[in-house]
């Protein structure tokens, strides 16, 4: 009797040890390693799975065959106001990224990053790549969650903050803000680096966020020879043979990444998302309405339009431990706003602050849940491309539900009927119209409240004792251009601007003015060398000269002035400053009595800089 009590005990034991596993084990698989994949301009249509008969992206489209689609997934119309959106699962107006340069393209100090959630749960956290939310403190990505961060300057390799004379080879970046020089291609390094945090961690058995953001394939053009022979050779236009190289680029580190997963045995829980910025910016070309050349994939605009093709992009999620390995689409309305609540409930995230999302937790409509689809077929979803002072209203926005799109207030159409946006039908359904516009006024009345507030770059900082702004943040107005990269700065374009900035404590600061940065070694006055690249047809022509004869420095009111030593390569100002938040403006004036603003400002309150 005893032996048969034993025997099934036994029996009965071996049969739930599957389930006391899974019970003990709850807390790691509570907790899915997350690596999120952001590629730059690359559109819907860049993917040879999405119907491109010109591109070859064998990786993407076999993660393609095996992940969640959502095919209906929209962005921003440009790259830093998607990043902040991303970051935040915030309306990108509402936390003051709406532009790409002018001063907002900082994400406000206050905003609650992905990285941040993550690392208070106990996730390594760490980022490669493109950040474009901030140079400076509290703004850069060491700064906003991520534990571990290598990254360029700017918007891109070989804008404004970048390094200087930054090609894509062989460059060099920041690591958690201390400059390193980096060998290869730059794509190439984002995913060895990622590849190095990850293996770190998963010897150490500690989950891990990711987040590889690649700044191919923006501009400028420049990858290997090899990769965009291929597509020469066929006869494609020479900028989108380039284009297409790089995405072949970032398609085969896609597979050198998903190997290691494989190798290190750590695939299964691990969740891989892909999605891109924005529309292409060189994969499609436009007359009009009409698509002119290029592929993409029956929508109409791209990169920075209202339209379709300026935001709706590809987004697969991968992760077999959850049940999502099987390729499938999925067409409800959806968006960048959607990853962070998303990512919280599947990795079963806590914050210690609350975050009042605009974007939704999708995970009940995934699973097919039938309360939650009907929500998201109510849903309405907003957007536009500013890239103003301050957000304006209608400009350049859409108003999106499952079937409709309001575009800039006034037009309107079907996709149900009219997917390419060819038609509008504003005057055949005014109560579209009506509702539409209705949603688009009441999200306005919640996010323009913010539009008053500015991001200070903090000064004085132990985090950041030695400050470089540039021109890049410049607050102007629109009509100002303005040097966002280094082939502008070459030519002189620009005439000035101010910073926001917070001086965190009174006293001396010494203040730097110059025309190029540090590392360029070059006099006030003196012409940049023409620069001949590694990277084919790429040339950076010789600077202009000026004839800078004094040097004026305003901080809020008050102003000093200097005379500027032809041979000098900065002036260095010494300056008492009380604490607290206010303007900058540093300003050269040519021997014709033309102001031209510093593009390099260094400020120090450790005394180190001296006027060469």
């Amino acid at each position: 009797m005893r032996l048969n009590k034993l025997k099934y005990w036994i029996s009965g034991t071996l049969l739930f040890l599957p389930l006391l596993y899974l019970i003990g084990c709850e807390d790691e698989i509570k907790q899915p390693n997350v690596i999120l994949i952001v590629t730059d301009d690359q559109g819907y249509g860049d993917i040879k799975a999405h119907g491109n008969k010109e591109v070859n992206t064998p990786e993407m489209d076999q993660l393609y065959s095996e992940s969640l689609r959502l095919t209906n997934f929209h962005v921003s119309p440009t790259c830093a106001p998607t990043r902040s959106a991303l970051m935040t699962g915030r309306d990108c107006n509402r936390v003051g990224v709406w532009h790409t340069v002018m001063g907002r393209s900082m994400l406000y100090e206050d905003e609650v990053t992905m990285a941040d959630v993550f690392s208070e749960n106990n996730y390594a956290t760490a980022m490669f790549g493109k950040w474009h939310l901030g140079d400076n403190f509290p703004f850069a990505p060491h700064y906003r969650g991520f534990q571990e961060a290598f990254f360029h300057g700017g918007g891109g390799v070989g804008q404004t903050p970048d390094h200087w004379n930054n090609d894509y080879f062989d460059d060099v970046y920041l690591r958690n803000g201390k400059e390193e020089k980096a060998d290869g291609y730059c794509t190439d390094v984002w995913f060895s680096e990622a590849l190095s945090f990850i293996e770190k961690n998963k010897e150490k058995k500690k989950p891990f966020f990711c987040y590889i953001a690649t700044n191919a394939p923006h501009g400028p053009l420049n990858v290997p020879a090899e990769y965009a022979k291929p597509y020469i050779d066929k006869g494609i236009p020479k900028s989108r043979s380039k284009f297409y190289g790089m995405i072949t680029n970032i398609d085969e580190n896609l597979g050198k990444l998903r190997t290691k997963l494989k190798e290190w045995e750590i695939e299964d829980n691990t969740i891989l998302i892909f999605m891109s910025d924005n529309g292409t910016a060189y994969g499609a070309s436009f007359k009009g309405a009409k698509l002119k050349n290029g592929y993409n994939a029956n929508m109409r605009g791209t990169k920075g339009s209202a339209y379709e093709g300026g935001h709706r992009v590809p987004f697969y999620i991968h992760w077999k431990n959850g049940g999502l390995n099987v390729g499938k689409d999925m067409d409800f309305l959806s968006a960048h706003l959607d990853v962070l609540p998303t990512l919280m409930k599947l990795c079963k995230l806590k914050s210690s602050k609350e975050i009042e999302f605009d974007g939704m937790d999708i995970t009940e409509v995934i699973k097919g849940d039938e309360k939650a689809k009907k929500k998201s077929k109510e849903r309405v979803l907003i957007g536009d491309s500013q890239r103003v002072p301050y957000p304006e209203k209608w400009r350049n926005s859409y108003v999106m539900n499952e079937r409709w799109r309001l575009i800039n207030g006034k037009e309107l159409y079907d996709l149900t009927k009219d997917p390419s946006q060819l038609k509008d039908v504003a005057n055949q359904y005014p109560e579209k119209v009506k509702a539409l516009r209705e949603a688009y006024e009441a999200n306005w009345a919640s996010i323009s409240p913010t539009f008053k507030n500015f991001p200070y770059i903090k000064l004085g900082t132990k985090e950041e004792p030695l400050s470089m702004l540039t021109a890049h943040d410049w607050h102007i107005s629109e009509k100002q251009p303005i040097a966002w990269n280094q082939k502008l700065i070459r030519k002189g374009v620009g005439i000035d601007g101010e910073w926001r900035v917070d001086f965190t404590k009174p006293g001396k600061y010494q203040i730097a003015l110059s025309r190029w940065p540090k590392e360029a070694d070059l006099q006030l006055n003196a012409a940049a060398p023409k620069f001949i690249s590694d990277a084919p047809d790429y040339i950076l022509p010789e600077g202009k000269t000026f004839d800078f004869i004094s040097a004026k420095l305003r901080i809020g009111n008050k102003i000093w002035k200097q005379t500027v030593d032809p041979n000098a390569k900065s002036v260095v100002f010494e300056v008492e400053v009380p604490k607290g938040e206010t303007t900058m403006q540093a300003t050269f004036i040519t021997a014709d009595n033309n102001p031209k603003g510093a593009y390099y400002v260094y400020v120090d309150n450790q005394n180190t800089l001296k006027s060469k």
